[in-house]
């Protein structure tokens, strides 16, 4: 199969992605975990996770046609990323077109109740994508899963953690969840969890099957739910992580924060406590947080496209 995506539109990808010149296409980059990391770390500090498309635009839906995402993300310029599908795809286009070995598989995500998630696990509403190195280890990467995502690729070993972002640590368990019938040890699903302190328990956030490649059909039966009757058709978010030169850190650089946009309030957590930056009261101002704050620049026309939108920002008489 071609690749979708050429080399020059791969070598933009690295460029859009400021990543370390020794990783470009011409430097013969191995295909290894030190690759793997850094565009998994640029990608997320560098693409935000974003559901612009379906609050600022006329029409309101989102295509996982993989020229348009390219276009969007890299092409146009203006600072744009996309929800869980959209990144995650166009890394997955990517990742192959460099030569990696790469398969996407839907991901069963927990509803949240004041941040915290809660209850069963809904349907595919998220994708990640399964990387083997030359190695023969096995890897996730979920670069657009939001806030609490995996700052780093995490390794496919049952209950290895790692810190993942300030007082953060995260994990993958093997286990079952509610709603299973046949518990039998083939059955076992990965669970991906995080806590925020070591004497704080365990969160589940969501559970995946590696067992299953998804195809392009799967993926636009799920986008058309979830860009249509999910949570993010009622709230616009915004999720980018911060990145910062450390000389400890792999490639000299770590993820240290995180930056995020839900509804009209921008909040900020440099890798501690999560604090308000900016409550907007128009749609201006929240047009302008974007911009300086995420570094996303909506047009005219997708700026005036929210009008008479559920989620406006309604200005008090």
């Amino acid at each position: 199969m071609a690749p979708v995506y050429s080399e020059a539109q791969v070598a933009k990808f690295l460029s859009h992605l400021k990543i370390p010149s020794e990783f470009y296409i011409g430097n013969e980059p191995i295909l290894d975990h030190a690759f793997l990391s850094a565009i998994h770390k640029h990608m997320i500090t560098e693409i935000p996770y974003e559901n612009l498309l379906l609050h600022y635009s006329d029409h309101q839906t989102i295509t996982l046609d993989p020229q348009e995402i390219y276009r969007k993300i890299i092409l146009d310029g203006r600072g744009r990323g996309g929800y869980c599908m959209e990144n995650s795809l166009l890394l997955t286009y990517m990742l192959r077109a460099l030569g990696f070995q790469v398969y996407p598989v839907g991901v069963r995500v927990r509803l949240r109740k004041d941040g915290v998630p809660h209850g069963g696990f809904p349907g595919w509403v998220h994708i990640v994508n399964i990387v083997t190195l030359a190695d023969n280890t096995r890897w996730v990467l979920d670069v657009s899963f939001g806030g609490d995502g995996p700052t780093q690729p995490v390794p496919m070993v049952e209950g290895t953690e790692w810190r993942n972002m300030g007082t953060q640590d995260a994990r993958l368990i093997r286990d079952f969840i509610p709603g299973q019938t046949e518990l039998t040890a083939g059955r076992r699903l990965w669970i991906y969890q995080c806590r925020n302190a070591p004497d704080q328990p365990w969160a589940s956030y969501y559970a995946f099957s590696h067992a299953v490649e998804w195809l392009a059909a799967d993926f636009d039966v799920v986008n058309q739910a979830t860009s249509t009757k999910s949570f993010q058709t009622t709230t616009v978010l915004v999720v980018k992580f911060l990145r910062r030169a450390c000389a400890a850190a792999p490639g000299g650089q770590d993820v240290y924060g995180k930056r995020m946009l839900v509804d009209a309030v921008v909040k900020e957590n440099p890798g501690g406590k999560t604090t308000v930056v900016q409550e907007c009261a128009t749609e201006a101002e929240r047009v302008q947080a974007l911009k300086e704050w995420f570094g996303i620049e909506l047009t005219e026309e997708e700026a005036q496209s929210i009008k008479g939108h559920v989620k406006e920002i309604q200005v008090s008489a």
